[in-house]
Formats: structure tokens, sequence, C-alpha cells
């Protein structure tokens, strides 16, 4: 299969080459496409080296798919031309999330709602992805009524700036920074702009994109969105109310055996997830659940997940197996969820 990787030099488009590989999708030509600055530069897929390319030159080669991450802005102008092509594309931008006319996908949730028709497929926010990993089999099972989540996010999520202003931080060296405080031993609880209603727009992303992919809305959410100084991944607390009761230890087997979730929880030989545990791997890790005592039906939980990985890349990636599995580009190959 044809896979064009757009933003294909970036933090988060590196990572998606990485797993493409990783997990031997089916590409038979890749086509790595950047910014004008980094048209002729090699990256390494599988051993080998491929030249960058232009958009106009990759929307030529007529690929199967495109993934793409290179920022919003980017995604609106580009992945129609692609679209126009004949190309599926994946996109990781905010761009095309909350647009009625596209599908919102976490495989292991909606990948039921894709068709041929679909030319532009959103993949969600990272934070998002990994939350309704977990909430989809307790909706089924409970009947989610409300969601109160509090975000506990890595640098990486901002991208290799952000790495780099921590990590010259800590070494006392004065560089660019692109958080408007010192991350280094300290938290930020502002991810995004602010937007009028007092949140912000990370947290306002939680929210909608919830609903639309748990296809209900009358599931209620509330957000607050944090940036701490670690690199693995994304942390949650996430405390939910059910309309239905539930019994804890059918909680730890539903989730148990629900695909992309491992289960940590074992407070008595201190087992619980971290981000260190989940870096550079697919997983949803989930643990710390017990019940809410101050309210009725209602779960407390801790949710952890790489953020480059099963937070943008790697379900960019499953989105395209579901895809080919389905028939509905390339050559048909076995689905991973």
């Amino acid at each position: 299969m044809k896979v064009a990787v757009v933003g294909a030099t970036g933090l988060v488009g590196t990572k998606m080459l990485q797993v493409l590989a990783e997990r031997n999708f089916p590409v038979t030509e890749l086509i790595p496409v950047a910014s004008e600055k980094s048209i002729g530069k090699e990256i390494t897929f599988k051993g080998k080296q491929f030249k960058v390319v232009s958009v106009e030159d990759a929307i030529k080669m007529k690929p199967d798919v495109a993934i793409f991450s290179a920022g919003g802005s980017t995604s609106l102008e580009q992945a129609p031309l692609f679209a126009a092509a004949g190309t599926t594309v994946i996109d990781n931008s905010s761009a095309w999330r909350m647009d009625p006319t596209k599908k919102l996908v976490v495989p292991e949730v909606n990948a039921d709602v894709l068709t041929a028709d679909d030319k532009i497929i959103a993949n969600p926010n990272c934070s998002t992805i990994q939350m309704v990993v977990a909430l989809k089999p307790l909706h089924d099972k409970y009947k989610i009524k409300r969601v109160v989540v509090s975000t506990y996010q890595s640098v990486t999520g901002t991208g290799v700036k952000a790495v780099d202003q921590l990590f010259n931080e800590r070494k006392g060296i004065d560089g660019p920074k692109v958080y408007p405080y010192t991350i280094d031993l300290n938290v930020i609880p502002q991810i995004d702009v602010f937007t009028d209603n007092g949140y912000t727009k990370e947290e306002m992303k939680m929210i909608l994109e919830t609903k639309k992919i748990m296809g209900d809305d009358s599931i209620k959410v509330t957000a607050t969105t944090v940036r701490i100084p670690v690199m693995g991944g994304h942390s949650e607390s996430v405390n939910i109310e059910f309309l239905h009761d539930f019994d804890l230890s059918e909680v730890r087997e539903l989730l148990a055996n629900s695909p992309g979730i491992v289960v940590v929880d074992d407070p008595a030989n201190l087992k619980y997830p971290m981000p260190l545990d989940a870096h550079d791997k697919d997983d949803v890790f989930v643990g710390r659940l017990r019940r809410d005592e101050s309210q009725d039906n209602t779960l407390n939980c801790w949710i952890v997940s790489d953020n480059l990985r099963k937070g943008a890349a790697t379900n960019a990636v499953q989105i395209a197996e579901y895809l080919a599995a389905k028939h509905l580009i390339g050559q048909p190959v076995e689905a991973t969820v």
C-alpha cells in the first residue's frame, strides 16, 4: 500500500513512522512529506532511506492513505487536496474533529462508523483517546451519566521545543520557551488558550470529543487539563457516575477483557499505572479503581497512556489498519483491533 506521512520530520510524524514499521503495516511505497525547508532531506524507514517530498509531488503519486501530523492550518489546506485525488486522509490535528461531516474515530470505540466514502477521518485529541478507550466498556454496561476528569499531561504533547525547554531548565540553560512559565519542578494548569467560558481549548476538546466518539450527547463531561514536567505519557484522574450500580470486581474484569486496556490495580503491592511504564507502549493502562464513597454509582480510576503512541500515532495507524482490513482502502490486511 502506498502511504504518505505528512509532517514526517516532526515529533509525532517520526513516531508514526516507527509505529507503521513496528506493526508491519503493508507499506509498499512510503512518501514522507514535510515543510519546504525539509524537502530533499532523507528519513529512514525499515532500514531504507526515503527523500522528503513536497505536498504537490505527494498528491501526484496518489497514495492510498495519507496520515497527517502537520498542524491544523496545514490539514485544512492540504487534506482536501489529497482527498480530491482519491487518497484517504487520517488527520491528527484538531482541524476536522468537530466537523459534523467528518468521523472522529478511536478504533476500540467506534471504528464501525467508517465507510469507503470517508476521505478525511479525524484522529481525536490525545487525552480524549485514552479516556474513551476505558469509558466505552463501562458505558456499554452501566450507562455513564457524568465524567469529571483532571489530566496530568506530558511535555511531549506540546512538541520537541517543549521537551527542549524542560531539559534546558533542568540543566540551568537559558533557552527558548514555549510555555509562559518554567515547567521544570512546576505544573501549569493551562493547556492551549482560554475560551470565553473559562475553560481552555484542551478542556473543551475533551468535553466535546468524548460525546462525539461515544455517540451520546447525554454524557456530561467536565475537565481540568494540566501540564506537568514528565515525558512518558499523559495521566488522568477520572471520576465516572453511572446510571446503574456496579461491582468493583466486575469492573476490573470488564476492563481487563476489553481491547487496548491493561489493568494495573494492585495497591497492596504498590502497583498502579505510571507514565514511565506506559512509555513507548500502545496500551491504555487503568488502575486505582475504587468506589467514590461520596456519591452513589460512582467510580474513581487512574488512566495512563503514551500520548505520542495511542494518543496520536498508534491510533492513526489502527484506523488505517481497520480501513485496510475492511477493504475500504488498498489491499486487505488483518485488523489488530
